[in-house]
């Protein structure tokens, strides 16, 4: 009788904290070619062509996904671009991200946008990269044709976007959206501040933080949600509510998501780490729409996390060149609104998380298997058997100061310049291959 000759696996991780949907433990993961064939106990007797062992001091993690990041390419390279921006993820354990369709120029609004997009992405790829398409006025009809592209679903504003070539959507053309969204089983992306509340608020914005947080208040925010809802729970169709800021908002989430409005929501890194009271005169950087608001709506967002009125959390990476972020007057009012952080963003919620008793295991539901979940990302988000070996080696208790200069993004301006950030990525798999910031295995990714 011919011995069975024993099977040759391609990668073996062993790893005495693995961070698996069940919780974290010590295993063996498995993998062949592209996918995670197996999890194993950590001191299984299999045989592999490679053998990583994750030091005692580490955590393999699932792969994250950056559901909300603006590459801006093509039409806006200068403020970012698919090299840079999928670099920067891949240097903060991110191996998806979903790319905005603005700021892009033409922004993702047709077929043939989405093909200028895929066009653009060759050859540059760190990570997978996944696309959002656009509801904007006079474009209805695009949506199904889109959707059959496969992009993950639509983004509108029910205010002005901050760029003109991108319309705003009002609560009756977001209702007529959602009408086609709910037959196609698609979901709407809402950018939800009220327009006539903004026209109605203080417009006089100085240097003073202050005064650009009273142009942009909680009332405008809260009115567009609650519209939203109301749009929602009469059409059936599913939405989410992007970058919430508003705390105010939590109780009527809760109340819709109780009767079963089919809602999912985020929140984003900077909203959880800074606060209102803080930020110095004229430091722009900090500048983002919505705005960055007071310490105990701080507090209260990471309560409705916690809670899990709010679903997951994405970075709403938004750059854009230093001169537009108007530093040398220090101009609220002139600054481009938007927060550079799609390789900080794991690490700032990990650090701020911790007065709130986080675990690694709640980083992984918000940064990874949650919006997988609710955008349908399939093969990813999670240290699982058939998904795509995505994973990260992290050091959850190593600190570092954050270096603008250091970082991967295009433009170096970042409001956690010269902070004190906990976890540091140590090594990165996409696919089961070991990549660095010189490795371009990324590829296009469309929902299946």
């Amino acid at each position: 009788m011919t011995p069975t000759t024993p099977t040759t696996h391609d990668l073996l991780i062993r790893a005495r904290r693995v961070v698996l949907p069940e919780g974290i433990r010590s295993a063996c993961v498995v993998v062949d070619g592209e996918t995670i064939t197996a999890i194993e106990d950590y001191d299984v007797d299999l045989q592999a062509t490679e053998k990583i062992d994750v030091p005692q001091d580490q955590v393999l993690m699932p792969g994250l996904v950056d559901s909300h990041v603006h590459v801006n390419e093509p039409g806006r390279t200068q403020w970012e671009g698919y090299e840079t921006a999928t670099r920067a993820a891949l240097a903060g354990g991110i191996t998806t991200i979903i790319d905005m369709p603005l700021n892009s120029s033409p922004p993702t609004t047709t077929v043939a946008a989405l093909d200028d997009k895929l066009a653009a992405t060759e050859g540059k790829l760190s990570v997978d990269v996944g696309f959002w398409g656009g509801a904007v006025p006079g474009n209805v009809q695009e949506l199904a044709p889109l959707w059959e592209r496969g992009v993950y679903g639509f983004k509108c504003f029910t205010a002005h976007s901050g760029i003109d070539e991108y319309g705003y959507l009002g609560y009756e053309g977001v209702r007529q959206v959602l009408e086609v969204l709910a037959g196609l089983d698609s979901v709407l992306i809402v950018h939800a501040e009220d327009p006539e509340a903004l026209a109605a608020a203080p417009q006089s914005i100085t240097d003073e933080y202050s005064t650009f947080l009273a142009s942009r208040p909680r009332a405008a925010e809260n009115m567009a949600i609650e519209q939203v809802l109301a749009a929602a729970r009469s059409t059936g169709a599913r939405v989410h509510i992007l970058h919430l800021s508003s705390a105010e908002a939590l109780p009527m989430i809760r109340a819709a998501k109780a009767d079963g409005v089919r809602l999912t929501v985020e929140t984003c890194p900077h909203y959880l780490t800074f606060a209102a009271e803080d930020i110095p005169n004229g430091a722009t950087e900090y500048k983002c729409c919505p705005p960055l608001r007071e310490e105990d709506n701080r507090r209260a967002l990471w309560e409705g996390l916690k809670d899990g009125t709010i679903d997951h959390i994405a970075s709403d990476h938004s750059p854009c060149t230093v001169d537009l972020k108007a530093k040398d007057s220090g101009d609220f009012g002139k600054a481009w609104g938007g927060v550079a952080s799609v390789q900080l963003g794991p690490a700032a919620v990990w650090t701020a998380g911790q007065e709130f008793g986080i675990e690694l295991t709640d980083l992984a539901r918000w940064f990874a298997s949650a919006p997988c979940r609710s955008f349908h990302v399939e093969g990813k988000g999670a240290i699982a058997v058939g998904n795509d070996a995505d994973l990260t080696i992290l050091a959850p208790e190593e600190t570092f100061v954050v270096d603008v200069e250091a970082l991967e993004h295009r433009n170096k301006i970042s409001p956690y310049n010269g902070r004190l950030l906990r976890g540091v990525v140590k090594r990165t798999l996409l696919r089961g291959r070991s990549v660095d910031r010189d490795t371009k295995a990324g590829r296009p990714l469309f929902r299946r």
